[in-house]
């Protein structure tokens, strides 16, 4: 880590943000960066290294880099021209719409993004605590995932539920 993100991601630190989709709003950080996780959140991957082995068509957050470290960037799987699916770790586009998110009332003003721009700014040190719970809980849910492919795939068979497997590495479960 570079001197200048360890000195503005350390705790009360206040990012503030001014992208695309979200404008004015700002954060303070109050725990220490990948630290101090709720107990009942226990995500398998940080955000750099989801980034790096392929989430979300690659199209996540490449308008808001300077909210977050530089390194979690470095050899992350990006197109700032839009979703490609070819860059997702299993090849296969396994996400709703950002409006079927808003109309299922998944998507809440912190972040407009959705559930990983909340795992980025939690992983940070934001924390908010009942959005958090909330947040986590939505989480949480998502593990019978990991059970289905646990049960109906084996181990080695990576080709077994790729949908599913992307889905789980996008909501930061062992999809392998």
């Amino acid at each position: 880590m570079r001197l200048w993100e360890s000195l503005s991601f350390s705790i009360g630190s206040v990012i503030k943000v001014n992208n695309k989709m979200q404008k004015n709003y700002e954060f303070k950080l109050v725990e220490p960066v990948g630290k101090n996780f709720d107990p009942d959140f226990k995500p398998y991957y940080t955000p750099k290294e989801m980034l790096s082995l392929g989430v979300f068509e690659g199209h996540y957050c490449t308008d808001c880099k300077d909210e977050y470290p530089s390194s979690w960037f470095s050899g992350a799987k990006l197109n700032p021209s839009g979703p490609d699916v070819s860059l997702n770790y299993f090849k296969v586009k396994s996400r709703l719409s950002l409006s079927e998110w808003k109309n299922k009332g998944w998507i809440k003003e912190y972040d407009p993004r959705g559930w990983f721009e909340w795992y980025m700014r939690y992983y940070l040190g934001r924390r908010i605590e009942n959005y958090d719970k909330w947040q986590i809980n939505r989480w949480k849910a998502f593990k019978r995932h990991e059970a289905q492919v646990q049960k109906n795939c084996d181990s080695s068979d990576l080709q077994c539920r790729p949908k599913q497997r992307q889905a789980l590495l996008q909501w930061s479960y062992k999809a392998f």
